[in-house]
């Protein structure tokens, strides 16, 4: 019946709790729970646009008792409570529903699923065409002609075919299926011993329930038989619990389940509300949010006279923000297209200088408004803001302009914050904070365009843009600050004053010996040919060892491994289940060293020597300053942080760093900054002892966990007490450890219980610091960086281990990574102080690379022990090893 009308029957129930455990919990801007309506409506808007329903049913659960817990109290009875973050959703459910325009049905008394049946009856007695939407298995009862359930959690069609694929049996037995085996879900007692193949096998032996239990002495195996006698009563009573009740009075018409359109306004209104801006945008208006700035007295400078204005305009204002536009996002290769400056709410200017568009007006010529601008930017006691302003120094910097006296940058000040936000970009920001949706990139120059080609009209609405948000923003922030002192006092005293050091180490870059790389390209290619050779030789087809489908056919099917962990896509190749298959076959190994040279060669030794600046001859890393939540740095194009150290092509990969010509590198690198850290925290007396002592701890630990005496440890040993102390830093679980060490889990949960037996005050820290987390809903650093972790009082576990993992490694990691900066700024100061010339260069983890003379590293190597290790108080002392050499890897 192809023409026949479509109803759609949502079990709403089942949508919304479906849609909680899909989606991470996201929050209102008034932190009000919001995942599991952003998840419902995005499965609505889905039915909507592919299902095209002609009538549409939200059917709801009863809020009172229904007939079920009248003959059986303890049905349902093991169900957990509603998980607190998913009560206040219902309320926002409901509102959605009505802006969709959607019948909301509910009757008390009646179950959600009595209502559908009900209703599914009617509806076929109309001639319609009738889904279900639905992962309820009981529902699946009324699958049949005209009839279907799409489930919702495997997104996937069911019918009869699917129905007997799963369960055994037919839809019309699935009842009697239910009573069998029971329902541990729903508490339906069915026979005891009787499992979902038991059940399966009699109802295709006797077709329905009463024959089977009429029929004990058919069955085999006498505990079986005793059984279905015993408790045939019990069978009938869950008949009577699972059968759906298709009799009800429906409490809306069948024709009043037509669905015509829904409400954009009120949707809108909600999903503002919501901050969800992508559904937004499918109700046919802009994902933008109504302009909460006024843009019209946004100017294009094009004058001298207009310059000099503006410049007057500042000065009288007594600050500024500052912004950039240009032609590329890597800042040593960017030209400079425009400057934006604002002064005053809504008072901001661009001016252009290079604009290459046909027809484009005459601009100003780029070094006369650098000239004009120069005692502005260059003055350090003229505050001014600017957004990730790091970019743009470099920017300046590099076209010959040093900006100074910038006071507040909204990214940083955002980061100190809340260093948990998902983004601290402008956009982001704007939105979040001044309830403004910004003009974007690809709005005005296309994906991937160039804002040279963009015309000065719209380029002046977006540049000025932002920076009249930029300076909007450090307001904001900036009176947040200084109600919180702490915060305000890490920002101006540590992530302020590091940005320029950052942008001076970025400007440097660091000399690269492309011609070792090259060389070291052609030998690794010859490696991995080698394998990928041997791989081959042991299949019995041109296996592509990229392909995970290939690797599984060879591995599990034509050699016969068993396989391990199983995904959507078959049994999984990755890198643990190559190390259990390893113990199988020596291919697996193979496999794995493919991978790693395959993924070293194409990640550095083969893009290294791409990016190398062709000016300078040097590679310029980007140092990200606003990313990890726990005040880490990290560093891309390239990424620096992921080049192994312990193998010897990472060391090879190193060595390529090199110094030059007439420089050496010195390498100064804290040593176990973070155990030592875990140490003053925790104060465990143990601890203490062995880094005051100038004890190898590692053999300590393993001394305190095999119960020996420290000359007996072996290298082993050792091996696992390393892997047991950073375990514990990192909040590492005993499957975990057991994974990394490959041991037994009752091995690893032994390792890790004896060590917080031995280290007993650092099993009391963790668990001080994560009721203090459940008290306050943050974890703190030692110098009072904060991070929010919503998720400690969590209903999901999974959420709520994470939160807990979070919180115990925050306060160490987070530590560490702020004394790392300062020693960044105390070298950098020393250095300018002293007038040494040895440049920083690089910072990686726990570790500051310089390029220093020959006759300047003894001085270099006593400064950086000196202020590296006395940037803080701690109740252990901070050990700096430095190491010189020609290049990175000799160097460390």
């Amino acid at each position: 019946m192809p023409d026949a009308p479509r109803i759609y029957l949502i079990d709403t129930s089942n949508f919304i709790f479906r849609a909680y455990h899909a989606l991470p919990p996201f929050t209102a801007p008034d932190g009000t729970p919001t995942g599991a309506v952003y998840g419902f409506c995005a499965m609505i808007f889905r039915l909507l646009e592919e299902e095209r329903p002609d009538y549409i049913a939200a059917v709801m659960d009863s809020v009172g008792p229904t007939f079920r817990k009248e003959i059986f109290p303890e049905y349902k009875a093991n169900r957990p409570p509603t998980p607190e973050d998913l009560i206040p959703q219902f309320e926002l459910v409901e509102q959605a529903v009505e802006g969709f325009g959607i019948a909301e049905v509910r009757l008390e008394g009646v179950e959600a699923d009595d209502l559908i049946a009900t209703y599914a009856r009617l509806a076929r007695a109309e001639g319609m065409q009738v889904t279900i939407l639905s992962s309820d298995k009981d529902l699946m009862q009324l699958v049949g002609d005209g009839v279907r359930v799409l489930d919702t959690h495997k997104n996937r069609e069911v019918g009869p075919a699917q129905v007997l694929e799963k369960f055994g049996v037919n839809p019309e037995q699935l009842g009697d299926y239910l009573a069998l085996c029971g329902d541990k879900v729903d508490n339906v007692p069915g026979i005891p011993g009787v499992g979902a193949k038991t059940a399966a096998k009699l109802l295709t032996n006797f077709g329905d329930l009463e024959t089977a239990l009429a029929s004990p002495d058919q069955v085999s195996g006498k505990k079986l038989k005793q059984n279905l006698v015993q408790y045939a009563e019990q069978a009938r009573l869950s008949r009577q619990l699972v059968a759906l009740k298709e009799d009800c009075e429906p409490p809306v018409n069948l024709a009043d389940l037509r669905h015509d359109d829904l409400d954009a306004a009120a949707l809108g209104e909600l999903f503002r509300r919501l901050d969800f801006g992508r559904l937004q945008g499918k109700l046919g208006e802009p994902v933008d949010l109504p302009p909460a700035i006024d843009r019209s007295a946004y100017r294009t400078v094009l004058t001298a006279e207009e310059l000099d204005e503006v410049v007057g305009l500042i000065l009288a204002a007594g600050r500024c923000a500052v912004d950039v536009e240009t032609t590329d996002l890597d800042p040593m290769k960017a030209r400079l297209v425009g400057i934006c400056l604002a002064w005053a709410p809504g008072e901001a200017c661009y001016v252009p200088v290079g604009h290459d568009y046909l027809g484009c007006p005459d601009q100003l010529d780029v070094q006369l408004v650098l000239e004009r601008l120069r005692p502005l930017l260059e003055d350090p006691d003229l505050p001014k803001y600017g957004q990730n302003f790091k970019y743009d120094w470099i920017v300046l910097a590099e076209a010959g302009l040093e900006v100074k006296g910038v006071t507040l940058d909204p990214m940083l000040a955002s980061y100190v914050l809340d260093a948990a936000r998902n983004s601290h970009g402008l956009d982001a920001l704007a939105r979040d904070h001044l309830n403004h949706e910004m003009i974007t990139f690809s709005s005005v120059a296309g994906k991937g365009g160039s804002f040279s080609l963009v015309e000065l009209d719209r380029a002046t609405e977006y540049a000025a843009e932002d920076a009249d948000v930029t300076l909007r923003l450090a307001d904001q922030l900036g009176e947040r600050l200084t109600a919180d002192d702490e915060h305000e006092r890490l920002l101006h005293e540590m992530e302020m004053p590091l940005w320029p050091v950052l942008a001076r180490m970025e400007r440097r870059g660091v000399h690269l010996d492309a011609a070792r790389l090259m060389q070291m390209s052609r030998e690794v290619e010859g490696q991995i040919a080698d394998i990928e050779a041997e791989i081959r030789g042991q299949a019995s087809w041109p296996v592509n060892i990229n392909s995970p489908k290939q690797l599984q056919k060879l591995l599990f099917e034509e050699l016969g491994l068993t396989p391990g962990r199983k995904t959507k896509t078959g049994y999984s190749t990755d890198s643990d289940t190559l190390a259990d298959l390893a113990l199988q076959h020596p291919i697996a190994g193979q496999i794995e060293e493919f991978r790693t040279l395959s993924k070293l060669k194409n990640t550095y030794i083969d893009t290294l020597p791409a990016l190398i600046h062709p000016r300078t001859g040097r590679v310029h890393t980007s140092y990200n300053q606003a990313v990890a939540a726990t005040g880490r740095l990290s560093s891309s194009d390239p990424n620096l942080q992921n080049i192994p150290i312990r193998t010897e092509l990472g060391r090879q990969i190193r060595a390529a760093f090199s110094a030059p010509e007439g420089r050496v590198l010195l390498s100064a690198d804290y040593s176990q900054v973070e155990l030592r850290v875990l140490a003053h925290l925790s104060q465990d007396p143990t601890l203490l002892a062995s880094f005051s002592e100038g004890e190898d701890v590692h053999r300590r630990t393993a001394a305190e966990v095999f119960g020996i005496a420290p000359e007996e440890v072996t290298s082993d040993q050792r091996r696992v007490a390393k892997a047991v102390n950073f375990g514990v830093i990192y909040g590492q679980s005993d499957w975990g450890l057991s994974r990394q060490l490959r041991i037994p889990r009752n091995t690893a949960t032994e390792y890790i219980q004896n060590y917080f037996a031995r280290y007993a005050g650092v099993q009391t820290f963790m668990e001080r610091t994560i009721e203090e987390a459940r008290e306050t809903g943050v974890v703190r650093t030692l110098l009072g960086r904060s991070r929010p972790v919503p998720d400690i009082k969590s209903s999901r576990r999974n959420n709520r281990m994470y939160a807990e993992r979070i919180v115990r490694n925050t306060p160490i990691q987070g530590t560490a990574a702020d004394l790392m900066k300062l020693a960044m700024l105390r070298m950098e100061a020393r250095l300018e102080t002293e007038g040494m010339d040895a440049p920083m260069i690089l910072t990686v983890h726990d570790e500051l690379v310089f390029e220093v003379r020959p006759r300047d590293v003894e001085a270099l190597g006593a400064m950086a022990v000196e202020e590296m290790s006395g940037v803080m108080k701690l109740d252990v002392p901070l050990k700096v090893d430095t190491g010189v050499g020609d290049n990175w890897a000799e160097a460390h």
